[in-house]
């Protein structure tokens, strides 16, 4: 491993919240970019030296992650290990996002955690559609939109009457909306979908589940969960690679990026994850080499 990410998946896995189905000894992390060293039986010897996503399982937050040559994605030469590290999770679920559920005919989109890095990454790849979408937003102090001028608004779920506002803000017509909150939002939530609307339900920041009055289907509306973890597995393995084809190409032209808030060694990275401050502060990028 060269480097390797921080996302709010792995610390939601460190916290202990998934202890029932974690097996010990484990390594964390999800994300991040590596070198073929070695190689097992069956294994063309050419492939040492490339430099690849080890996707499909935990355990990049180590100097070395043994997996299978069909779970390795080539990285493009010119996209920076920098760059690299950041280019599976957000970028991939959020273009996975927009290509299923925001084709051609919807209008009006809603993202809550907007000041989050995926909900950037939604903005910037709707945008591309004519799409400008209304962003939920918690009002944590300090926190904002990444480029402000993709947004139709920005609304506080602070204020009471947050609601009211997204309606105004989407005419009285909402499509769709990406969330990674859930908890009792999620009803006034599916009230403003139109008829035949989706909620595409793909975190849980809130900790707390949708309520169930939002899986009622009133007027054709509709929950949809999104798991990376199930879109990539389900696939076939040869067909992964191309699956990353089209993230690629944006990062490689500057687009979907992540910038690191903090850049730690891998021998640091248990203080980094005690101190909650520098994960909700930004992506942590670990150097696994240093």
């Amino acid at each position: 491993m060269v480097s390797a990410a921080v996302n709010p998946s792995d610390a939601v896995t460190v916290s202990g919240a998934y202890a029932s189905r974690t097996s010990f000894p484990f390594v964390p992390g999800f994300e991040g970019v590596g070198v073929i060293e070695r190689v097992g039986p069956g294994v063309p010897v050419e492939e040492i030296g490339s430099r690849v996503l080890p996707i499909g399982s935990a355990g990049c937050w180590a100097q070395r992650k043994r997996t299978e040559l069909s779970w390795c994605i080539p990285v493009p030469d010119d996209l920076p290990d920098d760059v690299a590290c950041f280019g599976y999770i957000n970028p991939l679920t959020a273009w996975l996002m927009v290509e299923r559920f925001c084709s051609a005919g919807v209008r009006a989109v809603a993202i809550t955690a907007a000041t989050s890095t995926i909900a950037g990454h939604l903005a910037e790849l709707l945008s591309e559609r004519g799409i400008a979408p209304i962003g939920l937003v918690r009002g944590t102090p300090g926190r904002f939109v990444a480029e402000p001028s993709l947004w139709r608004d920005v609304i506080s779920t602070d204020d009471a009457t947050w609601p009211v506002q997204l309606r105004a803000a989407s005419g009285d017509r909402l499509d769709v909306v990406l969330d990674c909150v859930g908890g009792p939002s999620g009803n006034p939530l599916m009230d403003q979908l139109a008829p035949g609307g989706v909620l595409v339900h793909y975190g849980l920041l809130s900790g707390e589940p949708l309520p169930a009055e939002c899986f009622d289907g009133r007027d054709g509306k509709r929950v949809e969960m999104l798991r990376l973890r199930d879109a990539v597995h389900s696939r076939p393995r040869y067909e992964l690679p191309a699956l990353f084809r089209s993230t690629f190409d944006r990062l490689r032209s500057g687009g979907l990026r992540t910038r690191p808030a903090r850049r730690v060694p891998l021998s640091a990275l248990p203080d980094a994850l005690r101190d909650q401050g520098d994960l909700h502060g930004g992506k942590v990028l670990v150097e696994c080499q240093r």
